[in-house]
């Protein structure tokens, strides 16, 4: 079966342009819409939006902690404001702030984190967050999307601009396969299925959907069926959606550009366990470490993220049924 005639890539792109796109979207469809930056308006593409609605756009240079009070202010006063920055320093350089007057106030603020993950390449473990998902997903009252190109990042973040309550969403820096419709729009909450499987389930977030589906072919060339499920919003989790394709197919291989501990494979073997249900499960993710420099595409192998390690997960996944 070609899976991938399915997926045609219409040009690589880096998921922070998606975001930086989807809030000038945003801000011509609502004027209520109003963007800060922490001194890296440049690396979060807020370029269009500044440059449309310079009284709408702050700039708060290297002050994180006051660029998210400040936005949790200014959501009290009806605004809808997307803050951005690495995704490293608007998560534990300001947890606090985040977690006391967004999450916790339940306020409308819209936290846009770029480079996260080993991706960020060059710059090293310093900047390379591989936690964030977890912290962000254990705050009460907050929704965390991860979009696996540059469309579905856009779509993600125009969805967010209309959600009410504290929203984190998190892109990268590399240019990646642009594969998604164009005209997809997003429905938070819901999980989207991308190849239809029948032996063993890959549930994929962020950059590593891409190497799902290129590991599904690989898989379908075998006589392996593999169903690749996109989890583009890890919270709220689509359990209904989790559970019936594991359900279907009896063993399931999670895939995502963090640590194990807090992300995606934890949180849906939670979900199974909490079901009843006893299925076979490996987890395609980073085990206990710190990143380092490197190329995008040299770190991806070097921390098992790529097609290759998820080919060999769902066999050993599938050796257990």
């Amino acid at each position: 079966m070609d899976i991938l005639k399915n997926f045609p890539n219409s040009g690589n792109k880096d998921t922070r342009s998606g975001f930086g796109a989807g809030v000038a979207e945003a801000g011509r469809r609502d004027s209520e819409v109003v963007a800060f930056c922490a001194d890296l308006t440049g690396s979060l593409k807020l370029d269009e939006f500044q440059k449309e609605n310079p009284d709408k756009f702050f700039e708060c240079g290297i002050q994180e902690a006051n660029m998210v009070d400040a936005a949790a202010g200014i959501s009290l006063c009806g605004k809808i404001p997307f803050i951005g920055s690495f995704a490293n320093f608007v998560t534990s350089r300001v947890y606090d702030q985040i977690r006391q007057c967004v999450a916790y106030a339940g306020t409308n603020v819209k936290i846009g984190a770029s480079h996260a993950g080993i991706t960020l390449g060059e710059d090293g473990a310093t900047h390379q967050v591989m936690e964030d998902i977890g912290m962000m997903r254990m705050l009460p009252n907050m929704t965390v999307l991860n979009p696996c190109d540059y469309n579905q990042t856009k779509a993600a973040t125009i969805a967010a601009a209309k959600y009410n309550g504290p929203v984190y969403i998190r892109f990268g820096r590399p240019s990646v396969p642009n594969f998604t419709p164009a005209d997809a729009e997003f429905e938070i909450g819901k999980a989207i299925k991308m190849v239809e499987g029948s032996d063993v389930t890959i549930f994929a977030t962020g950059h590593l959907v891409w190497e799902a589906i290129n590991a599904a072919q690989v898989l379908s060339d075998e006589g392996i069926s593999a169903e690749v499920i996109d989890i583009a919003t890890i919270k709220p989790l689509d359990t209904e959606a989790v559970l019936a394709s594991i359900s279907k197919t009896g063993a399931a291989v999670t895939a995502e550009e963090h640590l194990i501990a807090g992300g995606l494979g934890e949180l849906i073997s939670g979900v199974i366990a909490r079901s009843g249900s006893l299925y076979p499960m490996e987890f395609v993710a980073v085990d206990d470490k710190f990143g380092q420099s490197g190329t995008p595409a040299r770190l991806m192998k070097e921390y098992g993220l790529d097609c290759e390690h998820i080919v060999a997960a769902a066999k050993k996944a599938l050796s257990r049924k």
